[in-house]
């Protein structure tokens, strides 16, 4: 950024990383005066790679993505935090693009956020369509932004300022593999059933077995992922597993928690 007076801290959470991690933080070695790092007890390489780029490190084992996310920004010492996911990569457009922006011109329009594009890639290949063409809020004012809680997909809403949009993308590789994709929803499913009983919510035999066949059709046809081509197509199934089992798990969950 081009004002000296703005220091921009990123913020990243990580949990046996070391796949991407230093591609990760590499590209965002012209644009970050700060690394803050979320560590969740990571057993490989994680910790190795993040001092090589002198992050500041600190151990949290909260399973509240939201509450650790606000752990971390109380971390950070910038005005500008940007926030990225260990499998996250600033694209060298977007790193120039940030790295002029002008301080005063977005102080007279008040602008205290950007929403960033983002390119995902799966098993290799970027994919547009089916659900994987989305902005989310990843560059803000520390003190003008709120973290919801939740156990995944935390969010980030802007309490005061307004919203611009950057143009150039974040590369992320969420889909590396079939096995780690799949271990990926395995995770997520759970979570996301967990947060659903907590919430109050019931599962059914429609949502069991109904809800995740709308899903394939909703990502693959409607929202037309056949342009991407059909090698996506486990990627699609995967996110029907993921529904699936979300409401199949929240049968046993409820019953423990209404044991307990």
């Amino acid at each position: 950024m081009s004002d000296q007076r703005s220091i921009l801290s990123l913020l990243m959470i990580t949990k046996d990383s070391e796949e991407l991690l230093e591609k990760s933080l590499k590209s965002t070695q012209a644009i970050a005066d700060e690394i803050v790092i979320i560590d969740n007890d990571s057993r490989d390489k994680t910790i190795e790679i993040a001092k090589k780029f002198q992050a500041r490190i600190f151990k949290h084992d909260e399973n509240d993505l939201g509450k650790k996310r606000a752990f971390g920004l109380n971390k950070t010492r910038g005005r500008w935090i940007l926030v990225l996911d260990a499998d996250e990569v600033i694209s060298e457009k977007l790193s120039r693009e940030i790295q002029e922006l002008d301080q005063e011109k977005l102080r007279k329009k008040n602008i205290a956020g950007f929403y960033i594009p983002y390119q995902n890639h799966f098993m290799g290949k970027a994919i547009n369509y089916g659900g994987e063409n989305y902005k989310m809020l990843r560059l803000f004012r520390k003190e003008s932004v709120v973290i919801s809680p939740a156990l995944v997909h935390e969010g980030f809403r802007l309490k005061k300022g307004e919203a611009g949009v950057l143009e150039h993308k974040i590369d992320h590789y969420s889909y590396r593999s079939l096995l780690q994709m799949f271990a990926k929803f395995t995770d997520y499913g759970l979570r996301e059933a967990k947060q659903k009983v907590k919430r109050g919510e019931k599962t059914s035999f429609k949502k069991i077995f109904l809800y995740p066949l709308h899903m394939l059709w909703a990502r693959f046809v409607e929202d037309k992922g056949y342009k991407d081509g059909i090698f996506r197509i486990p990627l699609d199934l995967g996110f029907a597993y993921m529904e699936f089992l979300t409401y199949f798990l929240m049968l046993f969950i409820r019953k423990i928690k209404v044991l307990s």
